[in-house]
């Protein structure tokens, strides 16, 4: 089922997520519907907080190569960077809670990280490059971090209108999303 995406604004997003359990309610259907959404709004990666639950749980699937290989496609539970590393490098970035702004962002492109997957087998990988950024993207998402959060404040203030008419549901999208600030019509 293709979830609400949760719009620029919405408190749930500045929240930092709670762990899970096993017994967290209807997690794999939850995980299905995350990837449902992620799929139907061309993303590469989605956290809870984006559909409005503050847990600590996101998704990644950075899709095929130019070649033809797959991606990279992992569910992250409760999930912990342990470290980053190497020389930080700028890309441009978009969040599908922030629709039509992107921005260049500098991140390092080496972690280390520690998680649950969806059958609750304990991982710590090494992850670099892309499938790194996107993870460190999804993961300041469950800390209650948004990629605007690492602008500088003459940008973020120059993008203040738009993030203001995003939250105010001031946008078209292709997908569904809920506005916190959306006026209600009488």
């Amino acid at each position: 089922m293709k979830l609400p995406i949760v719009a620029y604004g919405d408190p749930v997003l500045k929240k930092v997520g709670t762990e899970i359990d096993k017994d967290y309610p209807e997690l794999n259907q939850l995980i299905s519907d995350m990837f449902d959404t992620m799929y139907n709004a061309s993303g590469v990666g989605l956290a809870a907080p984006q559909i409005g639950l503050p847990i600590r749980l996101f998704i990644v699937d950075t899709g095929e190569d130019e070649d033809g290989n797959p991606g990279y496609k992992k569910v992250f539970i409760n999930a912990e960077i342990l470290e980053e590393s190497g020389e930080p490098w700028s890309f441009n970035e978009g969040c599908l809670s922030i629709p039509d702004i992107r921005e260049n962002i500098m991140r390092k492109p080496n972690i280390k990280i520690t998680y649950f997957d969806e059958n609750w087998v304990k991982h710590t990988d090494d992850v670099d490059g892309m499938p790194a950024r996107v993870i460190q993207h999804e993961y300041d998402h469950i800390e209650g971090k948004l990629f605007t959060d690492k602008v500088s404040v003459l940008r973020k203030t120059m993008l203040k209108s738009k993030l203001d008419a995003i939250s105010k549901g001031n946008i078209r999208t292709d997908y569904k999303m809920k506005f916190p600030n959306k006026s209600k019509k009488r």
